[in-house]
């Protein structure tokens, strides 16, 4: 039987503002999704952050998450974008 990758990598950009990792975090808990790894860093008031996250439990779908996450980014001003891993490695192979 084939293992099915639930990994989902989310990036958020823009400029650093109070509560960003907070409301994103806080969204991911809500909905059973776990943070594997996160990495955040800012550069002249630019965010950046970058989590891997395992969905094998999420109460929702990729495709909602997706939404759910952009539409923070959007309240927050940042931009918040998933991607399936196996997307996300494809697209930055070398």
């Amino acid at each position: 039987m084939e293992k099915i990758n639930n990994k989902t990598i989310i990036t958020v950009l823009g400029h650093d503002t109070v509560g960003i990792i907070a409301k994103v975090c806080t969204y991911l808990a809500d909905n059973d999704i776990n943070v594997l790894d996160i990495s955040q860093t800012i550069v002249s008031g630019y965010f950046n952050m970058m989590m891997i996250v395992d969905m094998e439990h999420s109460k929702v779908p990729f495709s909602e998450c997706a939404e759910s996450l952009d539409k923070i980014g959007e309240e927050l001003g940042v931009a918040i974008k998933c991607q399936k891993e196996e997307i996300f490695e494809k697209m930055h192979r070398i």
